[in-house]
């Protein structure tokens, strides 16, 4: 007997034994595998269409996000230009109350101004006069102390009187 060659009763059992067990995992082993194979393909179908789908209602929800931001933004800047108008409003209210009130104090200080001018000048003219009548009386005493001075004195005052009427 050789080492290389096989005899044909232990050939023969070889081959007996190798048909019994592929007829044995034929039966019992393939379908239990090709089962499982089966499973673990359609699981990896399955997890690749939740994959999908998962990374879909991401984009959705994504783009959801983006919308939001962007109407916040809007909004934002809609409020901030808001907020800039009605503060420019209020400033220029201000200006405005305080140049009616600017105007008003200088017209009631003008009127001040002048109603103190016209008493300084109705008291410059009253001590005028004060002081022309004590003038006139202390000349008068002097110069009219003979009656044909006192005649051309009045006769001169009503000239000036008729002169200044006309």
């Amino acid at each position: 007997m050789s080492l290389l060659t096989p005899d044909s009763g232990l050939l023969f059992w070889m081959l007996l034994t190798f048909g019994i067990v592929v007829f044995i995992l034929a039966k019992y082993g393939f379908p239990v595998i090709v089962k499982m194979v089966e499973e673990r393909k359609q699981y990896i179908n399955d997890s690749l269409i939740m994959a999908e789908k998962a990374r879909t209602e991401l984009d959705k929800v994504k783009a959801e996000g983006e919308a939001i931001m962007d109407e916040a933004r809007k909004e934002h800047l809609k409020l901030m230009q808001e907020t800039a108008k009605t503060q420019e409003a209020l400033i220029n209210e201000a200006k405005e109350k305080a140049a009616i009130e600017a105007d008003k104090l200088i017209a009631d200080a003008k009127i001040r101004i002048q109603e103190e001018k016209n008493e300084a000048l109705r008291e410059v003219r009253r001590q005028v006069a004060e002081l022309s009548v004590d003038i006139a009386e202390k000349v008068i005493k002097n110069k009219l102390s003979e009656e044909k001075e006192q005649v051309e004195m009045i006769n001169r005052l009503l000239d000036e009187i008729n002169i200044s009427k006309s």
